[in-house]
């Protein structure tokens, strides 16, 4: 008997076989007490139903009442009107089944936050940190912010400039996976920066330990910023960040104003769109904003110093503008502090833009520009990101302008309007809940009370 016969004839002595009295087992096909191994269930589904008693489904549109949203597998696959059970829910025998009483909530989709740096906290010792922490304590840090801001119902974030080597991959892969719980990530990788510039983060250092901090994002001329760009796509970049001025946080005195050339700003722009990433690009002074407005770009962060001519651009293109209130609000309070740990380059110009950018919001929302949520959370502390909606509210937009922002408008500036922003049939089963109506009270969305991603519930479960 050949080697390949024996192994067929003990393959079929131990394949399981269906009897009348049940499943033959591997243990009892060679003899063994084992216990019975229970066969696996054809298509077998998880199938969680959630009981809505307010549903705002689609932020753009009107509230409804008394209503089931019907997730398998992690994705919702019917909306229905009523209370159902498992069976109208289309569940089987064999399905497993969990369901959700918010019948005294308002339920709305998972937010999301299109502007964090979830690998860092601003603190005092920041700059400490750069060069004390490693790229695996970076990453379970982030760890930590993930799931501080899952909690606080931003079902997704994307990252927009990382410290930490990969280690904002290994946080979003891990996520991914289900090894860690915490809000969705997408990453844009190392920002792309010009050297010096805002996202260089070595100034300030003495140049040995300069060249070890040197990010692999910053480039100089045409050919670099392709290099670059095409670094980030490698390492896995879901977007492209870059900033087109100089910034509040970098320590250096170099203004507020643009530091590309143009022609390295469309090389950028053409770089990330042949291999099919969005690009956003951080800009304070209005010289940066429009060129990279011209240059093609699909959303600016901060806008601080925009004007009628960047409204314009904004509108003729379809960017977005991504305001980033809290994060003003938060380097403002720090620039008074007279003990603050900013260094007298930061504090400057923290005094000069944190006070601007609620009036720059209101300039644009008056003049129709499309206006997508993100808060620079890491500048602010990781959980607070829903005190954003209020300063928007504040500076002209209603409640519901502003949810639209952090759900349809966020998911389509990144590209994910077809997975993410709304409770209907094919998204991700993303959802919050809280006990009053953040259209009447928009602070409501600061103490969020339920909250499940990808249709599991991780606070609150009723």
């Amino acid at each position: 008997m050949g080697l390949k016969h024996k192994f067929n004839t003990f393959k079929s002595a131990i394949a399981p076989r269906t009897l009348t009295s049940g499943t033959l087992t591997l243990g009892a096909a060679l003899g063994l007490a084992l216990s019975p191994i229970a066969a696996p269930v054809a298509n077998a589904s998880d199938i969680t139903i959630v009981h809505a008693g307010q549903l705002l489904a689609n932020p753009a549109g009107r509230v409804t009442s008394q209503q089931s949203i019907i997730i398998k597998d992690g994705i919702i696959t019917a909306v229905l009107p009523g209370y159902v059970n498992a069976s109208a829910a289309g569940a089987t025998s064999e399905d497993t089944v969990t369901t959700h009483n918010l019948k005294n909530m308002f339920v709305l989709p998972g937010l999301i936050d299109g502007h964090v740096h979830i690998t860092s906290e601003n603190n005092p010792r920041g700059r400490l940190d750069s060069v004390e922490m490693s790229d695996p304590d970076r990453a379970i840090t982030a760890a930590g912010f993930a799931r501080k801001s899952l909690m606080a119902g931003f079902t997704t974030v994307r990252d927009l400039g990382a410290r930490g080597g990969d280690a904002v991959f290994a946080l979003r892969d891990g996520i991914r996976r289900g090894d860690i719980i915490g809000s969705r990530v997408y990453s844009s990788g190392s920002t792309i920066s010009v050297t010096g510039g805002h996202g260089d983060g070595t100034q300030g250092y003495r140049d040995d330990i300069a060249h070890l901090l040197h990010s692999n994002g910053v480039c100089d001329g045409v050919g670099d910023c392709r290099r670059a760009v095409r670094e980030q796509v490698r390492r896995g970049a879901d977007a492209i960040k870059l900033t087109s001025t100089a910034g509040v946080l970098s320590n250096t005195s170099a203004g507020l104003e643009q530091q590309f050339f143009d022609d390295e700003l469309k090389a950028i722009m053409d770089t990330a769109h042949s291999m099919g990433r969005k690009v956003t690009a951080h800009a304070h002074g209005v010289n940066g904003i429009n060129a990279a407005l011209k240059a093609g770009v699909d959303s600016i962060e901060h806008g601080t110093y925009l004007d009628k001519e960047s409204i314009s651009l904004f509108k003729k293109n379809g960017a977005y503008l991504v305001p980033t209130l809290l994060a003003g609000a938060t380097v403002a309070e720090w620039a008074k502090d007279p003990d603050t740990f900013l260094t007298p380059p930061q504090r400057t110009k923290a005094a000069e833009v944190g006070p601007r950018m609620q009036d720059m919001l209101a300039r644009a929302h008056a003049g129709g520009v499309k206006i997508a949520f993100g808060t620079d959370s890491g500048v602010s502390a990781h959980g607070d990101n829903a005190k954003e909606f209020a300063l928007m509210v504040g500076a002209g937009m209603t409640p519901k302008e502003a949810i639209i922002a952090a759900t349809l408008n966020i998911a389509d500036n990144m590209g994910k309007a077809e997975e993410l922003g709304s409770i209907e049939v094919g998204k991700f089963g993303d959802l919050i809940a809280v006990d009053g109506n953040p259209l009447e009270d928009i602070t409501e969305l600061e103490d969020v009370d339920f909250v499940m991603q990808g249709g599991i519930a991780y606070k609150g479960a009723q």
